[in-house]
């Protein structure tokens, strides 16, 4: 029995059908540059997979139209972005959070750096920081918005009111960098 099936709609193009075995329902997954694929439990049918995906071509085509635009956006933001060299990222990081903690007086513990899929940071309870390396790829002004927002966290844990108005002291237009910050997808960088 095939495990996987590649079908053309019209209107959408191909589509991947493929049987998984942790999927318990149909699953329809319009995917930045992989196109459109359906998860189908052992349960169901081929036939049965393409007729739910056909009664499902306005869904899937409104979902592709907003994945063109993040794909988009990629290329154009791509074209912003530096290449990393890992060594020296790390290094450099490491130099901007002691800068930044001694100049705006935070202490912080540890102090790891990785390349992670879904966060540019985080604080832990023990003030440990954990920083994505892609920073380095990203404009500085919105790298050193990360940082100082991760080492606001180290005296407040939450995002309320008191953080963002303490954050807005020493980061001009705090929530304006957060927005830019969207337009750098993790996952595509």
């Amino acid at each position: 029995m095939a495990r996987a099936l590649t079908i053309d709609i019209e209107g959408i193009g191909r589509v991947l059908l493929e049987k998984s075995k942790r999927s318990k329902y149909l699953n329809i997954f319009v995917m930045p540059f992989k196109g459109v694929r359906v998860a189908i439990p052992y349960g169901i049918s081929f036939d049965e997979a393409e007729g739910y995906v056909r009664s499902k071509v306005d869904w899937i085509k409104k979902h592709i139209a907003r994945i063109k635009k993040v794909e988009a956006e990629y290329f154009s933001v791509a074209k912003e972005v530096s290449v990393i060299d890992e060594r020296e990222a790390r290094i450099g990081l490491a130099q901007r959070v002691k800068e930044l903690a001694s100049r705006h007086g935070f202490s912080y513990g540890k102090l790891y750096i990785r390349c992670q899929r879904t966060r540019w940071g985080s604080c832990s309870h023990n003030n440990n920081l954990s920083l994505n390396i892609k920073l380095m790829s990203i404009p500085r002004e919105l790298c050193e918005y990360v940082i100082l927002h991760e080492l606001m966290h180290t005296r407040i844990k939450n995002h309320g009111k008191r953080f963002w108005a303490q954050l807005d002291r020493i980061v001009d237009g705090a929530k304006s960098l957060d927005k830019q910050l969207r337009r750098y997808n993790l996952e595509l960088l």
